[in-house]
């Protein structure tokens, strides 16, 4: 089975954000957001002819990987070996985005809790109006341990220190969705 064209693309959006990577500024964390500006291409589009509601998803795991790029957090990952995994996400679609159209897509940590943390991601329009709007829990798991990495120990090694932000309403209703919805894949 080779490489479709749709995963091909985003192979390439890849290489070219590690390519840019180095010539963007550090990103400090906990507070920055990082902002990469993309297009709609037809490889992205449904039958719908507006992109996926899939690829969003994909997409958005762009703006994660900018975030342990640009942070310098993505050295730690690759020595100890650690995956990045999301554990869960929710997403708002608001405008759809047709082919071609530009939009940015930006990312940004809102606050953390033992070893997840919640990261949201806004793709806007040029006129800046939220096109889709997710917030996903994360974590970076460490395979040797068979445990995920303290949030504690990411901040640290990102220079952030102090405790979380204050945990907005929205993540809050996304925890408890995703406690109900744990509790209703165990029955």
């Amino acid at each position: 089975m080779g490489i479709s064209e749709r995963s091909m693309n985003l192979w390439l959006r890849l290489i070219w954000l590690v390519f840019l990577a180095r010539r963007r500024p550090r990103l400090e964390l906990p507070g920055g957001v990082s902002r990469l500006a993309m297009r709609a291409w037809p490889q992205d589009i449904d039958t719908s002819a507006h992109v996926n509601n899939g690829r969003y998803w994909t997409l958005m795991d762009l703006g994660r990987a900018d975030l342990l790029l640009r942070s310098g957090l993505w050295r730690a990952v690759l020595r100890n070996r650690w995956v990045p995994v999301l554990n869960g996400g929710h997403v708002r679609f608001r405008r759809e985005l047709r082919p071609f159209r530009a939009f940015v897509l930006e990312t940004r940590i809102l606050c953390w809790h033992g070893t997840h943390v919640f990261i949201e991601h806004r793709l806007r329009t040029p006129d800046g109006t939220v096109a889709a709007l997710a917030i996903v829990q994360a974590g970076l798991y460490d395979r040797r341990k068979r445990a995920f990495v303290p949030m504690s120990e990411l901040m640290r090694l990102v220079g952030a220190t102090g405790d979380s932000p204050p945990v907005p309403p929205e993540v809050a209703a996304i925890v408890e969705a995703n406690t109900l919805l744990g509790r209703a894949a165990r029955g």
